[in-house]
């Protein structure tokens, strides 16, 4: 999004999204008036899964579809976030002959994107760290940009966000976010520690999909599946975050200057990429982290710690939307 965001701010250029089938983010790129194609993906896990036997079929469905939609399309260029819907259309795009830029926002790269590079032009990468992890024949081809980061997400409005939500102006309020799709972990410690937190914040919760507790009406606490256009204003309105350990949303909210309560997902959850992203940020900013099976009064206390916390405000994040758009253009025919 921040990329074609920048994409068309520089003129006009078509763009064409292929994601996966179903995917949930085609909404919001036909939203945007992006063409959005879905090809069948296989997801590459690390450990035994049946279903792995299964998806091994679908990457080749997957490489032929992308195929079909590249060559119809006839980029200059194809541009990777590295999820697993990435490798087939990476893999297409090199029998074409298009170039292929890739970015890794996580400081660990995923089995995706460690593939992806191999049929990459230029490899980007969000942090300096990440090059441990990169094969020396392939250093050449790394350049660290950043994290692309929406320049949308800083016209957020505190008034807007008040009325959006009806909560006090007079109160701090503190958004806990679990992903896209939510967080179990951070559904079940918020709704377990409510009655404690609304006695001295207000919380704005996004659940995910799916995820609302219907029967809970309390004064100062507001739950939402999802937000997307809002999401900025609550943004503004929020004085602390408590975040997954996701790079793009750690990246919005150090641009932003928040407080910031990271919950990484664990190791038997992740390849541990989101643990190790926190630990950046919590050095670099001064943030707090917790993980692991955390009780109700560790998280309360920790929300406490982490409010009152001083963050390192002279800690500065590159945003790279514009040097990956350089890099981008510098491929067109």
């Amino acid at each position: 999004m921040a990329v074609i965001e920048e994409i068309r701010k520089r003129g006009t250029a078509e763009i064409l999204y292929i994601g996966s089938k179903g995917g949930v983010e085609s909404g919001m790129i036909e939203k945007i008036g992006v063409p959005y194609v879905g090809v069948h993906c296989g997801k590459l896990r690390r450990y035994f899964s049946w279903q792995n036997f299964v998806d091994l079929f679908k990457i080749p469905t997957g490489i032929f579809q992308a195929y079909k939609a590249l060559k119809e399309f006839s980029p200059d260029t194809v541009f990777s976030k590295g999820g697993y819907v990435a490798v087939p259309v990476v893999i297409a795009a090199s029998v074409l002959g298009v170039p292929v830029i890739s970015h890794e926002s996580d400081v660990s790269p995923g089995l995706s994107n460690k593939i992806s590079f191999r049929f990459s032009e230029q490899i980007c990468l969000s942090f300096e760290e990440t090059k441990s992890f990169i094969a020396k024949s392939l250093m050449k081809k790394v350049v660290v940009t950043g994290n692309p980061i929406r320049e949308s997400i800083l016209s957020g409005d505190t008034e807007r966000g008040h009325k959006f939500t009806g909560l006090d102006r007079h109160r701090p309020v503190i958004l806990v976010m679990g992903g896209s799709l939510g967080a179990k972990q951070i559904n079940d410690l918020v709704r377990d520690s409510l009655g404690e937190l609304l006695k001295r914040y207000q919380v704005v919760h996004i659940a995910g999909k799916g995820n609302l507790d219907l029967g809970v009406h309390k004064e100062g606490y507001r739950q939402y599946e999802f937000l997307d256009e809002p999401l900025k204003d609550i943004f503004a309105m929020s004085e602390m975050v408590v975040s997954r350990g996701g790079a793009n949303s750690l990246f919005e909210l150090a641009l932003m200057q928040k407080k910031v309560l990271i919950i990484p997902l664990a190791m038997h959850a992740s390849r541990g990429e989101q643990i190790a992203n926190a630990q950046v940020f919590v050095r670099k900013f001064g943030w707090s982290m917790i993980s692991g099976n955390i009780t109700s009064s560790e998280f309360l206390k920790t929300i406490d710690y982490a409010f009152n916390n001083n963050i390192n405000q002279s800690a500065k994040v590159v945003n790279g939307t514009s040097g990956i758009v350089d890099i981008i253009n510098k491929f067109k025919k």
